[in-house]
């Protein structure tokens, strides 16, 4: 193996040491371990902001750049996704609502 192979299973193996312990922490323990009520309220917030910080670019943003025009499908279908999502309160209807306004807009005027 040349330098850089050795390189690569180094890291390899030195990600996958890192990743057991880290995921197995919570099993080495012999006693219970229960998270701080803070951390417990902190991390309700996590899952809406994980979406918020994949959708908001993805929305809003074109080839790294900020969007320059109304006329992009995404603005719209997102808006009616969010319109949907509070009328009927189920994510189901949520995407038949947000790809129902995406698809004619992109596939039909080119958007």
């Amino acid at each position: 193996m040349t330098g850089h192979e050795v390189w690569i299973v180094l890291v390899i193996a030195g990600l996958t040491v890192v990743t057991v312990i880290t995921r197995g922490f919570f099993f080495m323990s012999s006693k219970p371990w229960h998270l701080p009520g803070w951390a417990q309220r902190g991390l309700q917030y996590a899952p809406i902001a994980a979406l918020s910080a994949v959708i908001a670019p993805e929305v809003f943003m074109s080839q790294g750049q900020m969007i320059s025009t109304l006329q992009d499908a995404r603005i719209y279908a997102a808006m009616m996704g969010a319109a949907v999502f509070f009328w009927k309160r189920n994510v189901l209807w949520t995407i038949v609502g947000g790809m129902g306004v995406y698809l004619p807009l992109h596939l039909g005027l080119g958007w």
